[in-house]
């Protein structure tokens, strides 16, 4: 077939669509699995690790943006790197985002499958897990519009919860349940809480992935990602202040038996309404939609992620063919589902979240560096949006992107090893038998 006439990805997204799926990819982070970090830096260092983390974020989004502008397709880091690096570094960039996004949505689907095994404890969980892969995967594969309609209605519920949550238990916040044992472990606990902190906004990025599929992307993903930073800033900040300050960091980590839990919220709540109020189990049924919202978009963005290196023969061929009819990379959705479902069969939830935080930050470091390596080899590319304050938002981006992960892989060190294995194994295969790319617009 002539690849003139394959069929390409169609542009439907709109501002608010991108500004769904930004949002979408990350608010199960507030959630779950945040407050497992109080229990490493407690009230203290959890929060300093999050405001470095939002220092983070914040001056990658906007260097990402003009990366995302200027070169507007569904790889993201993989065209960004491979453009400003070359091939094997923009191979590197590209499976570090695929481990992320493929990683990512074994995690949320367990905790789906929890959340529904408390109103149908006979579907064991991880038979409810497995048929979110399947349905979500199906939705996805039959069209990005409807997949981002769906994913806009149910982040704005899910949104609309974490607002109703902070105003039933803001009334109750005190202060001196902040400063209760705020710094457990000492200065030490500030940075084995800085993985936890990246939980809040992991997946931000996957807005760039679908730039292909924006209307007008040079706009859309400046206004989209722009509005998605600064949401999950605020709700992040509510979420945490709103949860701690009604009895102190220990009732959000610790369940009555003493157990670790991995639900904040729900705990947080029952201090204020008791756990037999009508609103108590209205908010735990609607907090599904905040794990629906990351699950579905975090698919989306991986579909796109690995059909970008099927799409260039970085990976097998068939990953980058897009169906016929639907007009989307279907093929790539499938094995990414299947990829993760074994992931899922694990039972490793907590070690498949840190592979996939170790993904993330290998395409931030990626990405930083080749931000400041276009700007100076190619001063000419049309840049549609520049970063503020250059050069030092991306510095302090690949600054920070550094400590973390130098944090990540002392306290870490086993997942350490799996992720480089896994990384260095398939760049090895890419380097030897991979086709030479000159990766161009």
């Amino acid at each position: 077939m002539n690849p003139e006439k394959e069929p390409g990805l169609k542009r439907t997204l709109s501002p608010l669509m991108l500004w769904g799926l930004g949002v979408g990819y990350v608010i199960s982070g507030m959630y779950f699995g945040w407050n497992l970090g109080l229990e490493k830096g407690g009230t203290l260092g959890l929060g300093l690790a999050t405001l470095l983390i939002i220092l983070l974020y914040t001056t990658f989004t906007f260097s990402y943006t003009e990366l995302a502008c200027a070169i507007p397709k569904a790889g993201g880091g993989f065209d960004y790197a491979g453009r400003a690096l070359g091939p094997t570094w923009g191979f590197v960039a590209g499976m570090a985002q695929t481990i992320e996004f493929i990683f990512a949505p074994p995690a949320i689907a367990f905790a789906i499958g929890a959340y529904f095994n408390l109103f149908f404890p006979q579907i064991p969980i991880i038979s409810i897990a497995i048929a979110s892969y399947f349905l979500f995967t199906a939705l996805n594969a039959y069209g990005v519009k409807a997949a981002a309609i769906f994913e806009l209605t149910i982040t704005i519920l899910a949104v609309g919860e974490l607002l109703l949550f902070a105003g039933i238990t803001l009334p109750a916040f005190e202060l001196k349940h902040l400063q209760s044992n705020p710094l457990p472990h000492g200065w030490s606990g500030f940075f084995a809480a800085i993985p936890f902190a990246i939980w809040f906004f992991l997946g931000i990025e996957g807005v760039a992935n679908v730039a292909e599929e924006a209307i007008n992307p040079q706009k859309t993903i400046l206004i989209g990602f722009g509005s998605a930073i600064l949401t999950l800033v605020i709700l992040c900040m509510l979420t945490f202040f709103s949860s701690i300050g009604v009895n102190g960091w220990e009732s959000i980590v610790y369940q009555a038996d003493g157990s670790l839990s991995d639900s904040p919220l729900p705990l947080a709540l029952k201090h204020v309404v008791g756990d037999s109020n009508l609103l108590y189990h209205l908010l735990i049924s609607v907090g599904l939609f905040g794990l629906i919202a990351s699950f579905n978009g975090i698919i989306l963005a991986a579909g796109r992620s690995t059909y970008e290196l099927g799409k260039v023969k970085a990976a097998p061929p068939f990953l980058g063919r897009v169906h016929s009819k639907f007009q989307t990379p279907a093929n790539a959705l499938l094995v990414n589902m299947s990829l993760g479902i074994l992931a899922l069969l694990t039972g490793k939830t907590a070690e498949i979240i840190t592979i996939s935080v170790f993904g993330a930050l290998t395409l931030y470091l990626i990405s930083m560096v080749s931000i400041l390596v276009l700007r100076r080899n190619e001063p000419e590319l049309e840049r549609p949006f520049k970063t503020p304050f250059f050069p030092y938002f991306p510095w302090i981006a690949l600054i920070i992107a550094a400590i973390s992960m130098i944090s990540m892989m002392y306290y870490n060190p086993v997942q350490a090893g799996i992720y480089f294995l896994i990384l260095l194994g398939t760049s090895i295969i890419y380097r030897f038998f991979g086709p030479k790319l000159t990766l161009k617009p």
